[in-house]
């Protein structure tokens, strides 16, 4: 017999402006339940959790909750104001019965004293004391609104374990998709006013919402196709026949306006970074570069080689030196020993963690031109800028609108697509997956996984890293930072399933002088220092290399240029096939040339440095 709902919403209406925000929308909640709510941005998650939370009247619908059940609500932005520390904000969350110890216990474990000011906290932080503050009393539900945002991996990996020991029953919204998966069990989908349930964890959603807007799609073509059809003998059935039949009739407008009144699913956002000139081949080079802030090291003695074509992602907890050695990789800060050298015609957007550059009282508009006008240069045609806000599922009336009206998703699309117009072939992205719905993820996804420059990009995300990186860099404690050949969970498993808050202590136990082995060795895809000089081979290779890649260039030219005949085909078939191998063979040959000749050029650069 399944529990009875602490928490029940039941036909929920709300209207902000003309569109229904929420229409019937429905959840319930019972104890153990674990439910992640789930749709596109601006779709109304928050508002139908601040409605669960009391916070938010609906103007229709029924509300119920039990009347011993306590409740506690996780906003995206805490308020602090009127405490003087985060332990007195912490403890304000405990009821009379609750156990005080409990607030300590989690401010511990989520890296907090208790006596920090909230006015100088950092929003990781800020995140930190808000979730110390709606777990301490144990609720009997409760309510997360995007915990994850601003935490770092070893907070996120704890954060979940947390959760699958507490009894709460737990509603969440989260972007990232494995939190998601760890921590759900069933799944409510908010799409277009209405609430759809599926009761298994979110690994199960996209594909159970998939099928049913192919479904939905299905049936509006068969009404569709029906209209026509009733329409057809409407006007050319029998007279009498018509005016007898009125209920037909009926029934046709009734049609008419149910095909009219549909809302379908909100369009997918076209994302595509503007091009640029081609980068030199070495985008960027880090030789022993090391940073410190007074006793402080940040960065110890790192080096690494990216290239064009490199997908580098760089996580740790925060405070670790991400955004320092971010900075130092991208020339925007000198290293206090060492040398970084970047590559030719670099031109770099970066995308900004803080967003510091909105202006909450610039329009749309004005914020995507820069205020030079209706039009922003994309790929170097001009556009108007309502035709490029589409692309990014704004609406044309939003133009003049605020940016201070804006839900967080909305804010991100925004600034993405302010970074996206600008010509690029190295993208700098600070924590891009804040905010943003699964949809636009998605494309954010292929967008950075197809991206023909280069991407240093930190992320918290572990899926989006698993789907995106070709490398990973991470912390291995006193300021060394390693990089890993793949994805987080290549990472993981290189580092023998060692999180990365375990792993300063195992870096100590590796070796008497507190150096890793990992921290000691080489890069992956680097060759091995295993002479002192290179060989007569080697030699002979790296001087003619050169010549051979310059021949090859020229006869695949040459077999491009017989393609490009349109004639070629009809004339012979036969010698045309043959032509597209010998041109697939030929750039086979010359991709492995240039490889064998930049290992060669690096392992010469290594020795002679």
């Amino acid at each position: 017999m399944a529990a009875p709902p602490l928490l029940t919403l039941d036909g929920i209406v709300l209207t902000f402006g003309g569109t229904p925000l929420l229409e019937g929308a429905e959840l319930s909640a019972s104890a153990g339940d674990r439910i992640a709510l789930v749709g596109r941005n601006g779709s109304g998650k928050s508002t139908l959790l601040k409605i669960a939370a009391g916070l938010i009247e609906p103007q229709d619908g029924k509300v119920f909750r039990h009347p011993s059940a306590t409740v506690r609500y996780l906003p995206q932005m805490p308020d602090m104001d009127g405490f003087a520390t985060v332990r007195s904000y912490v403890e304000a969350g405990l009821g009379p019965a609750d156990d005080p110890h409990r607030a300590t216990y989690l401010l511990d474990h989520l890296g907090l004293t208790g006596d920090e000011k909230p006015e100088e906290l950092s929003g990781g932080e800020a995140r930190r004391a808000a979730l110390a503050r709606v777990m301490a009393p144990e609720p009997d539900i409760l309510l997360l609104d995007e915990p994850t945002n601003h935490l770092d991996l070893a907070v996120i990996e704890w954060l979940e374990e947390e959760l699958s020991r507490s009894s709460s029953a737990l509603v969440v919204i989260s972007h990232d998709r494995r939190f998601l998966e760890r921590v759900s069990r069933a799944t409510v989908w908010l799409d277009r006013g209405k609430t759809r349930r599926l009761e298994k964890g979110f690994a199960h959603f996209e594909e159970w919402r998939d099928t049913i807007l192919e479904e939905e799609e299905r049936e509006q073509h068969k009404l569709g196709r029906q209209i026509v059809r009733e329409e057809h003998w409407l006007r050319y059935g029998v007279t009498a026949r018509r005016k007898r039949n009125m209920r037909r009739l009926g029934e046709l407008q009734t049609m008419r306006k149910s095909f009219r009144g549909h809302r379908g699913a909100e369009g997918v956002a076209t994302m595509a970074a503007s091009d640029a000139a081609e980068s030199g081949k070495l985008v960027i080079e880090a030789k022993s570069i090391s940073k410190s802030f007074g006793d402080l090291v940040v960065v110890r003695d790192f080096s690494t080689r990216i290239q064009r074509g490199d997908r580098v992602g760089l996580v740790g907890p925060n405070g670790a030196g991400k955004t320092t050695l971010l900075k130092m990789l991208t020339g925007a800060l000198a290293p206090d020993q060492g040398s970084v050298r970047l590559g030719v015609n670099l031109e770099i957007a970066t995308l900004d963690q803080k967003r510091a550059a909105v202006d909450p009282q610039e329009t749309l508009a004005h914020f995507l031109t820069d205020g030079r006008g209706e039009t922003v240069v994309v790929n170097g045609e001009e556009r108007h800028v309502v035709s490029y806000m589409k692309d990014f599922l704004f609406k044309a009336e939003a133009a003049r609108t605020p940016v201070r009206e804006l839900s967080g998703g909305e804010r991100a699309r925004l600034i993405l697509a302010r970074v996206l117009a600008r010509p690029a072939n190295l993208l700098v992205l600070d924590e891009p997956t804040n905010d943003l719905d699964m949809e636009t993820l998605e494309l954010l996804q292929e967008l950075v996984a197809g991206f023909a420059g280069t991407v240093i990009l930190v992320s918290h995300d572990r899926d989006f890293l698993d789907r995106t990186v070709t490398s990973i860099i991470a912390p291995d404690g006193g300021g060394r930072w390693v990089e890993y050949a793949g994805g987080y969970s290549d990472m993981l498993a290189q580092r023998g399933g060692t999180k990365l808050q375990d792993r300063k202590s195992a870096a100590k136990l590796a070796s008497p002088g507190g150096q890793s082995a990992a921290a000691d060795s080489p890069k992956a895809g680097t060759p091995k220092v295993a002479a002192k000089k290179l060989s007569f081979k080697q030699k002979f290779a790296l001087e003619n290399l050169p010549k051979k890649i310059a021949a090859i260039s020229a006869s695949i030219s040459s077999l491009e240029n017989q393609l490009a005949d349109p004639a070629f085909y009809e004339k012979n078939p036969a010698s045309f096939a043959k032509t597209i191998a010998a041109l697939d063979k030929e750039r086979q040959a010359l991709a492995a040339m240039e490889e064998e000749w930049l290992e060669l050029e690096m392992l010469r650069e290594e020795l002679e440095g």
